[in-house]
């Protein structure tokens, strides 16, 4: 998914919905198809609806837009480093 939405964009006046539970995480979509997930470990005691307020899970939306800029940089440094295979001539 190439969303490039910056933080303020995905939760002002957005709602997020829950998709799914895999390997411990909580698994959100926000109404502009950003996934995040937020970890079993940080809920505490707190409740998590099907269907909320964006704003009260910018705290796991800032975390995954930051893990995904530096997959992507990661990604980057990479395809630099691999470079186009040689042509024979």
């Amino acid at each position: 998914m190439g969303l490039s939405l910056t933080l303020k964009e995905l939760v002002k006046g957005q709602t997020v919905r829950f998709r799914f539970y895999r390997d411990g995480e909580l698994w959100y979509e926000t109404a502009d198809g950003f996934e995040f997930p937020v970890p079993i470990g940080d809920t505490g005691t707190g409740i998590f609806k099907a269907e909320d307020g964006a704003i009260y899970y910018m705290r796991w939306i800032r975390k995954h837009l930051a893990e995904r800029a530096e997959w992507e940089n990661e990604r980057a440094a990479q395809a630099r480093n691999i470079g186009p295979p040689a042509q024979d001539e």
